[in-house]
């Protein structure tokens, strides 16, 4: 069956949307269905998308094509709007260099079925569900009314205030009548009269969390700024600007421009009504017009809010429901799952960057109010006419009132989402999960009566070819998935793992088996995950479930069983509780191992030592060579032996600074010019990786790393502009070294290259070194969001030696050849990603400093390892599939040796 995936959209949740469709593209069931990736452009274009671009980690990094896009000295990303009034012909050359443009009346063509992957208005607002319905094509969730009404926040607070739901007091203001220079003073007490304080601002249209505000201040300019923020108005002061240097205002306009946090491009002057449409020709606007002539400039996004919410703030414990249907159209609310964050609300980055908040499932309050908020959750999916499933948003009260005020017809897709974690609470695997979506969407149509024979006949197909995996004999290669573990990297660990995991699972090769690591260097401890667990939060959550497992909450088991009569048509030999095993018994139960873990253990050889003991093939480098890569200092010594370039460098340590105290400050600063790199010499992800300017922030950085001081709310932290729950691992030593720059080169970027290994005719080892990766930080160095959120940062694939594509060749064989230098030297196996600085000189000469190795890189969905490997042709299951042949053959070298 072919499952067109529409994804992308117009909205400013476009980016959650790619991802969430990336999602589901991996984790449809291949021995059922066929997945056809269809991209919404944010003009609204139909795309039947080349798949090497489904790996991409922005929409950004792809589209509009670089060959299309404007020269930028300031290197802004953009979106298509942002070209300006392109002709039809502009368009479709875009759209021909990454797919192929379709109409809407081509997808029946190509589809039997649509996901809607799409979020916010045009894609929940009951448009692409109109347009699927004119061209008879079946589709997901719910149908044109639901869909409408779950978009308008406006509208849901009178239909649910009409069903007797409570509902926190709300008042409608207008932007025609802030426009008119009304008195925040006044308005400030006006809101408060309306709905008492603390309130809420929020955006009526918008999801994910942008354009709300909470006001918990008597603070007028806060209120001010929340109101822009929720129309989408941005204002700026002739005096604020001229006071920014050129570095802060580049820096302003980039943050305005970002479709989440600011108020996008292109833009229009509200007193001039000149629209602007390139963040470029914003900057040079603002350089002109803010002076004498012009005081302040109120700029507003061409996609706006005309009215905002004004609403009370509900004290209380915050939550989120799925509610899906059972086979007789009934609704059924999972358990629903308790929120606990450090901001006033759920932003963004709480929502989708993992180890940013914690979800408890079930919230964790007495049952019977845990049913209350189900029953509810089940009223309103009946009461606003939800179909399929839907995800409903809400408070409980210290008092026992619940509050429903967000519902959805369509939730975020990403691999941690509630979607997909609280399915999993009932024994569905996503990619089961994605599989009962289609099919309870299937029975949906069939009720509305539109060509439901042809439906019918879907829903017939698909019941045949679920009965007959459920009853194939078919063996599977099995492989543990090796996650989580104790360093400040455990987080990306397991979101590494979850998404083997999930490719593994619906491949027709692989029955993977989902393993969590805890303990110490000590004593390694290994546990068998149930799906539920498997798909909680964070590792500390995962943690916490297998050490303190007493059996399961009895909300959960009641749920379980109240939708086991149809859970059972997708499920089969569910793994129902965790289970502690050691290594011994881990090689009696699969074939062979992939360790997805990062730092300490699993990339300093601990653990393939354990797994060579009784011959278990895994992934990645031997037990030498990873005992070196771990240690950048071992390993830039052994680099710089070799004649190949790195940061001069040096190792701090703790008993260095007890004895020397300041002395090692000046004797450090003797070798060194600030600025300088600090970051721990065992760790990565970016965690403590940090740019130091003086001699404050050494010190700083210093008591954090060794312990004299708290990482949350310290004088140090602070020095640092530490963020809230951020990772820094705390260790006896650390390294620092030069800040690598431009120098005399004429060009200069920092890039990130992936490599994978073979077995030749003769069973010598090859290397594939792929093109490397152009990294753009926004910061000092590359963040952990930039690295792994999808949405966040840009990665260009293949990087940008050169202007002239003619020299390009010779630079890009130049930084390969080093890079498999690299891997020859430190006998990198399996697979691998160099991080390095490239400068390019006038005579197209390089010279490539080598940064870093990661002998088990990052394997999460956005990774920018999966966009070099399509360039040659591997999707990421291709990949990972390559990487546990070569782990399977060389363990059986090893024993035809023996």
């Amino acid at each position: 069956m072919r499952i067109g995936i529409i994804f992308g959209g117009q909205s400013r949740e476009r980016e959650i949307s790619f991802a969430g469709g990336r999602t589901v593209y991996d984790n449809l069931n291949k021995d059922i269905f066929t997945a056809v990736p269809i991209f919404v452009d944010s003009l609204g274009q139909f795309i039947l998308l080349n798949w090497q671009y489904i790996y991409k980690g922005t929409i950004r990094d792809f589209y509009p094509p670089f060959e299309f896009l404007p020269e930028s000295k300031h290197g802004f990303q953009v979106y298509i709007e942002s070209l300006g009034n392109l002709s039809k012909e502009e368009r479709d050359a875009m759209i021909h260099s990454v797919g192929k443009k379709i109409e809407p009346s081509d997808l029946k063509d190509l589809i039997d079925f649509a996901f809607l992957a799409l979020h916010g208005p045009y894609g929940e607002d009951g448009a692409i569900q109109g347009i699927l319905d004119w061209n008879n094509i079946p589709y997901s969730g719910s149908g044109i009314l639901a869909s409408s009404i779950g978009i308008n926040k406006y509208i849901q607070k009178k239909l649910l205030a009409q069903a007797q739901f409570n509902a926190p007091k709300y008042t409608i203001y207008k932007k025609s009548s802030w426009l008119q220079g009304a008195n925040v003073a006044d308005l400030f007490k006006q809101f408060e009269s309306a709905v008492g304080f603390p309130f809420v601002v929020k955006a009526p249209s918008q999801g994910s969390s942008i354009g709300i505000s909470v006001i918990n201040e008597r603070n007028d300019e806060k209120l001010r700024l929340a109101l822009n923020r929720s129309f989408f108005l941005q204002e700026i002061t002739a005096a604020d600007w001229n006071a920014k240097t050129e570095t802060a205002k580049t820096k302003w306009v980039a943050t305005l421009t970002d479709i989440r946090d600011g108020i996008g491009m292109p833009v229009n002057d509200v007193f001039n009504g000149k629209t602007l449409y390139h963040p470029e020709e914003l900057l040079n606007y603002l350089n002109t017009n803010l002076t004498a002539k012009q005081e302040r400039i109120l700029l507003e996004s061409l996609d706006n809010e005309e009215e905002i919410i004004i609403e009370s703030f509900i004290k209380g414990q915050e939550f989120s429901c799925i509610v899906i249907q059972d086979e007789q159209g009934n609704p059924i609310a999972l358990p629903p799952t308790g929120i606990i964050k450090g901001n006033d609300f759920f932003d963004y980055r709480s929502k989708y960057l993992p180890g940013m908040s914690r979800k408890v499932t079930p919230i964790d309050i007495p049952a019977l109010q845990v049913e209350a908020i189900r029953t509810e959750c089940c009223r309103l999916f009946t009461a606003l006419q939800f179909n399929v499933y839907a995800r409903i948003d809400g408070f409980i009260s210290p008092e026992g009132e619940i509050f429903l005020n967000d519902p959805n017809t369509t939730s975020g897709m990403m691999p941690s989402s509630f979607f997909f974690h609280q399915a999993a609470e009932i024994g569905l695997t996503p990619s089961q999960f994605l599989t009962y979506i289609i099919r309870t969407s299937l029975q949906e149509r069939i009720k509305e009566g539109k060509r439901s024979l042809k439906t019918k006949n879907l829903l017939s197909q698909l019941d045949n070819l679920l009965a007959e995996q459920k009853n194939s004999t078919k063996q599977k290669i099995k492989i543990a998935v090796v996650m989580g573990g104790y360093s400040s990297e455990r987080h990306i660990s397991v979101e590494s793992g979850r998404n083997i995991f999930e490719k593994l699972s619906s491949s027709t090769k692989y029955q993977p088996v989902p393993v969590f690591l805890t303990g110490s260097d000590e004593k390694h401890r290994l546990f068998i995950l149930p799906i539920n667990i498997l798909l909680k939060d964070n590792a500390d959550d995962i943690r916490e479930k297998v050490i303190n497992f007493k059996g399961h909450h009895p909300i959960i088991e009641n749920i379980a069983k109240e939708t086991e009569p149809f859970t059972n048509r997708y499920v089969n030999n569910v793994v129902k509780d965790p289970k502690e095993i050691s290594y011994k018994e881990l090689s009696e139960m699969v074939d062979g191992v992939f360790i997805a873990l990062h730092g300490r253990p699993g990339e300093d050889g601990s653990m393939q030592k354990e797994l060579e003991k009784y011959h278990v093939p895994y992934n990645g480098s031997g037990i030498e060579s990873s005992q070196i890569t771990i240690n950048k200092f071992e390993t830039n010594r052994i680099l710089r032996e070799h004649g190949i370039s790195v940061a001069n460098h040096r190792m701090v340590y703790k008993n260095e600074w007890q004895a020397a105290g300041e002395n090692l400050l000046t004797e450090i600063e003797s070798g060194f010019v600030y600025p300088i790199i600090a970051k721990p010499s065992d760790d990565g992800c970016s965690s403590a990786v940090k740019k130091i300017k003086n001699r404050d922030e050494l010190r700083a950085y210093i008591r954090l790393m060794f312990g004299e001081e708290a990482i949350q709310g310290s004088v140090s932290s602070g020095v640092l502009g530490l963020k809230y729950n951020e990772e820094f691992p705390q260790k006896d030593y650390f390294l620092i070294e030069d800040l690598v720059s431009k120098g005399a080169a004429k060009h200069f970027l920092e890039v990130t290259g992936g490599l994978m290994t073979r077995f030749n005719a003769k069973g010598e080892i090859e290397y594939e070194i792929f093109e490397p990766s152009e990294a753009l930080a926004t910061g000092d160095v590359l963040s952990l969001e930039e690295k792994f959120l999808a949405g966040e940062g840009q990665n260009i694939t293949p990087a940008r030696y050169t202007s002239n594509k003619a020299d390009y060749e010779q630079v890009a064989s130049e930084v390969r050849a080093t890079l498999k230098r690299v891997a020859e030297v430190l006998n990198i196996q399996g697979y691998a990603r160099i991080d390095a600085f490239v400068r390019v000189f006038e005579n197209n000469k390089s010279e490539t400093i080598i940064i870093e190795v990661n002998s088990l890189p990052g394997m999460t969905p956005a990774t920018c390892i999966f966009h070099q490997t399509a360039i040659n042709g591997y999707k990421p299951y291709d990949f990972i599939d390559n990487i546990l042949t070569f782990g399977i053959q060389r363990e059986k070298n090893k024993l035809a040796k023996i």
